[in-house]
């Protein structure tokens, strides 16, 4: 519990004062005069933006709702005092939007995503609502910090990277741009597990980031879905002698909704995340529970719910499987149910219903939209199969994020049949009409229909939901040119000369209010102040009017000046969190993303190795530099665990050695999430992103270091080349294989020890590690990673590291060069305007969803509780 503000008891009458809204003290009251030719109206307490007003509203809520003064709150009640003050004003124009889309019948996106990596709100919503330094100013007047206050916010875990951070950046780019939209997905009671670390390997716990309550949510149990599993399906035949199925399940949970407001930035739209908790259709057996089998009592409890406990639960047993298959499906049918509720305020028929709604499939976890809305029309609203497949058809979008077929979702047809036995006679309906298509198209080619069906005929068959999701959807993206392309040329070639002009190109972006005006607010004040005013960040194609300053002096030593100060706050952060020293003086580089080895983060630890040699055991100087590592692996993910805890063997050695001090530092951040990658990425200096050619679909963390003037070290792959293109080559660091390199030289036999052999450094760090130097007490630890890329090398590190380690030199001699290395810093932040999710949500609203921005009308503020707001979400 953090301990209670410090309060002057001389602030007390003042703080009693505003409580109370007494009036100022005479000396400074206005003339009488003046003040009865200007009637004063006073602000609500729940809408008004004054300062006063905030101010009354907060210690309000920390009498009311949190029962404390200020002598005896914590920091903990003032965050959420501040928070549900700050939600206030947010639920009026929640109401309003809701009101508006509901009078106007607007066409709604519906957002469906497994994950959501929000981030902490508080700072958040303050900067939207144009709060943030009233709210700094007004709890200073008490003595208190608001950074404290926001600190007490915790970091929801709804995502585990990239994924769920760009859908929370979408959600907030479709309210900044008026679009009206709907998120849908779990509320994971647990969500992300929380990471440390023990003798330098990863230990997962749980996260209980609802432990002190969500300030931001409001439970829907009015809204709750019941969602069937198991069970039979019977069919029979009507008078007109048409077919009719009908599911009944063995077993239901409860679905219910918790909303959250997304704001966006400095507009009067706030459109909803609706997450879906499960619950049990009966909290516990009576009968059993008076016959003492307490345990039995409530199993059933406790396996419904284990449904919305934890993002992604680890898949290597059966009942692992099964709880993932689950969970798509809870929250898929859920959505669903929750679409046509809400359709059918307004609607009599199905006539409208592609006109009002899209529903856009992030990734392939929601796949199973397709069958259930086809259930749910042909089933439950009798429509025909045709005109049910036109509909779905015409609302479902999908957007592919992997290369990784491991990531393209398949289902053992037997857990399937038994999870879901109408969803599978569905999908067998689709799959036949859909290979009678292709075999009219391609007649007597066997092998592409086997390629092309939705089951695969192995043993066990399996449900392939990427190709239910690209059959039933009327569109198809990638998230970067060239993962577009591997898309239509290596992943889904057949699918795509089927149907070309079903796939297209979105590049990823991200939400410049969260990665540049809040977690850099340095940087954004100074472009403001150049611009003369603040409305680029909600446009960035503006900064192209600052690029002449790339080689103006001042603006440079003022980037300077910036990237130094955030290097000093985030190493005044380490030393505070965990007794980590970091020399601001030094090249800060860092990597930063989820473990996997196609992220090659063993390749940046073998550099730091050569390195390290170099200094210890070669006698050589080199440019002094930190390296921060930071991401987790999943629970069941072995050999990314290995490289975590080699990673951490290699940071703790080089930081007892006396003879590397002040030249080289390598740390890896544990529990790393978007708090502190709001810290991080503003430090550093150079951006590591580093996966084979070909493997990342875009990445959105090169993005974020970009836009705060990180120069990337990186291969031609994802959306770096749209990064390279877009700042020019002489000021982006490439190294390495393109992706038609790699494709040839697989194609003709990779042999790693080909290149060990060619590459001196790289054996010799090698040879490090598998000797037991940095692991004295058990030399033989890593020698199964040494031996792996060695024999395997599957990510092709060998091939590309001699590449990686000239890029690496030429990296640090320029950042030693100011004249030089400024100028590009400065190129990369003034053209980052192409990955704003702005842009990307613009062509999806225009090319895909036909969607059209909607203004929201405030109501009087007098009106604001009578019942202005929709009657119903």
């Amino acid at each position: 519990m953090p301990s209670s503000p410090a309060l002057s008891p001389a602030t007390l009458p003042d703080a009693a004062a505003a409580a109370a809204g007494d009036p100022a003290p005479a000396s400074s009251a206005a003339p009488a005069a003046a003040v009865a030719a200007a009637p004063t109206v006073a602000e609500d307490q729940r809408t008004g933006m004054s300062a006063s007003t905030l101010r009354r509203a907060v210690l309000d809520h920390l009498q009311y709702t949190r029962a404390k003064d200020l002598l005896n709150a914590h920091y903990l009640d003032l965050y959420h005092a501040v928070a549900l003050a700050v939600r206030d004003r947010i639920t009026w124009r929640w109401m309003a939007t809701a009101r508006t889309y509901e009078q106007q019948d607007v066409r709604r996106l519906y957002y469906f995503s497994a994950e959501y990596l929000p981030g902490r709100r508080l700072a958040e919503n303050l900067f939207n609502l144009g709060l943030h330094n009233v709210a700094r100013e007004e709890l200073a007047h008490f003595g208190l910090d608001l950074d404290k206050v926001l600190e007490e916010e915790p970091d929801p875990g709804l995502g585990n990277g990239g994924l769920g951070r760009l859908a929370a950046c979408f959600m907030e780019s479709l309210a900044t741009l008026n679009l009206p939209a709907w998120g849908y997905g779990i509320r994971y009671e647990f969500g992300i597990f929380r990471q440390e670390f023990q003798d330098g390997w990863q230990v997962e716990h749980p996260d209980p980031w609802l432990r002190n309550g969500n300030p931001w949510e409001i439970a829907r149990p009015e809204f709750a879905v019941p969602v069937g599993f198991g069970g039979r399906v019977e069919t029979w035949h009507t008078r007109d002698g048409s077919l009719r199925s009908r599911w009944v399940p063995a077993e239901h949970v409860i679905g219910v909704p918790y909303d959250t407001p997304v704001l966006g930035f400095r507009t009067d739209t706030v459109n909803t995340l609706r997450l879906w908790s499960a619950r049990a259709s009966e909290e516990f057996d009576l009968a059993v529970f008076n016959d003492g089998d307490y345990r039995r009592a409530v199993e059933q409890k406790a396996l419904s719910e284990s449904i919305s406990k934890v993002l992604y639960p680890k898949d290597s047993s059966p009942e692992g499987k099964e709880l993932r298959l689950r969970q798509q499906y809870f929250f898929v049918a859920c959505s669903i149910a929750d679409i046509f509720r809400r359709y059918f305020k307004k609607h009599r028929d199905l006539s409208r219903f592609a006109d009002t709604v899209v529903i856009q499939l992030n990734d392939t976890h929601p796949a199973i939209t397709i069958a259930e809305l086809m259930r749910v029309l042909v089933d439950e609203h009798q429509q025909p199969w045709d005109r049910a497949w036109q509909l779905t058809r015409a609302v479902c979008a999908y957007t592919n994020h992997t290369l990784l077929p491991e990531a393209l979702e398949r289902w053992s047809l037997p857990l399937f049949e038994r999870l879901l036995p109408r969803h599978l006679q569905i999908i067998y309906d689709i799959n036949h009409a859909f290979l009678q298509e292709v075999h009219v198209r391609f007649p007597g080619d066997a092998a592409r229909k086997a390629t092309m069906s939705i089951i695969e005929e192995s043993q066990p068959k399996q449900v392939r939901m990427a190709n239910l999701a690209v059959v039933g959807s009327h569109a198809v993206n990638g998230v970067a040119a060239l993962h577009t392309q591997l898309l239509r040329d290596r992943v889904l070639p057949e699918f795509a000369e089927l149907w070309p002009d079903r796939f297209h190109n979105k590049t990823n972006g991200v939400t410049p209010r969260r990665w540049l005006l809040q977690a850099n607010l340095r940087l954004a004040d100074a472009i403001s102040s150049r611009l003369g005013y603040r409305d680029w960040i909600t446009d960035l194609d503006q900064l192209d009017r600052l690029l002449p300053l790339v080689e103006d002096p001042g603006f440079l030593g003022e980037l300077r000046n910036i990237k130094r100060a955030n290097k000093e706050a985030l190493s005044t952060w380490a030393a505070r969190t965990g007794g980590w020293r970091l020399d601001p003086e030094t090249l800060f580089d860092v990597q930063v993303k989820r473990i996997h080895e196609y992220k090659r983060q063993l390749m940046l630890a073998l550099y730091v190795v050569h390195l390290y040699a170099r200094i210890k055991l070669h006698g050589e100087d080199i440019v002094p530099r930190t390296v921060l590592f930071g991401g987790k692996a999943a629970p069941g993910y072995v050999r990314a665990k290995q490289h975590i805890k080699l990673i951490n063997d290699v940071a703790s050695l080089v930081d007892r050695d006396p003879d590397v001090r002040g030249r080289l530092k390598v740390l890896f951040l544990p529990n790393y999430n978007v708090s502190m990658a709001e810290r991080v990425i503003p430090a550093a200096d150079l951006s590591e992103q580093i996966s084979l050619a070909g493997m990342e679909a875009s990445g959105t963390g090169n993005m974020k270091f970009q836009m705060n003037g990180a120069l990337t070290i990186g291969t031609l792959d994802g959306a770096n080349i749209e990064i390279r293109e877009a700042v020019g080559p002489d000021a982006f660091f490439q190294f390495g294989m393109t992706e038609q390199d790699v494709h040839a030289l697989r194609a003709r036999g990779y042999d790693p020890a080909e290149f060990i052999q060619e590459d001196p450094d790289l054996a010799e760090a090698l040879d490090l590690i598998d000797t037991g130097y940095f692991s004295p007490d058990e030399p033989r630890l890593h020698r199964e990673v040494v031996q792996y890329v060695r024999e395997l090398d599957p990510y092709m590190i060998c091939a590309d590291f001699g590449s990686y380690a000239r890029c690496q030199e030429a990296a640090a001699q320029a950042w030693t060069r100011p004249a030089s290395w400024w100028p590009m810093v400065a190129r990369n932040i003034l053209r980052s305007a192409r990955f704003s999710s702005d842009r990307t949500i613009r062509e999806y609203a225009e090319e895909t969803w036909r969607l059209s921005a909607v203004k929201v009308e405030l109501p009087d503020e007098r009106d604001a509780s009578l019942g202005v707001g929709s009657r119903g979400k």
